[in-house]
């Protein structure tokens, strides 16, 4: 009669081969979860840049959120949005004056902490003498890791 099944050295060999590619495997797929949450910052910063170039075009004048028709990802009915991830507001406190574009990470993504104004956008206007010079992006110093989970951020450009 001949035995079927695996011997236990067999077994344990599979379950530690197991345990090294889950050791490799799940830091790299929680880096690719917090790059994919990230990724909505590039792409609401990029519809203020093109409705505000659309607004000055119009106005000679950099506009408020409300003034462009800006409406952040998770919009609520304060001058403060939420999405599942982050805090959108013009000005990093909710003030309907502002002018600029602000967004802070809710929770800790990979080594970006949860802190105020990690990815900045300010609008310039100089003057009417002078031609709308856009907008500046901001690092304010404090979160050099949130910016590598947003590669495409220095690369906003308008359409």
């Amino acid at each position: 009669m001949k035995k079927q099944g695996f011997t236990l050295i067999e077994l344990m060999v599979v379950i530690v081969i197991m345990g090294i590619l889950a050791a490799v495997a799940v830091p790299k797929l929680f880096g690719m979860i917090a790059k994919s949450k990230a990724s909505e910052v590039p792409t609401a910063a990029g519809t203020w840049i093109n409705m505000q170039d659309a607004y000055f075009q119009e106005k000679q004048e950099v506009g408020k959120w409300m003034e462009i028709g800006y409406s952040a990802p998770g919009q609520g009915e304060s001058y403060s949005y939420a999405s599942k991830v982050f805090d959108y507001s013009p000005d990093g406190a909710g003030s309907a004056d502002a002018t600029n574009w602000y967004a802070k990470a809710k929770t800790k993504l990979n080594d970006c902490p949860a802190t105020t104004g990690q990815w900045t956008l300010r609008a310039e206007n100089v003057g009417d003498a002078a031609p709308y010079t856009g907008f500046t992006i901001e690092d304010n110093g404090t979160t050099p890791n949130c910016k590598l989970l947003t590669a495409s951020w220095d690369n906003l450009t308008r359409n």
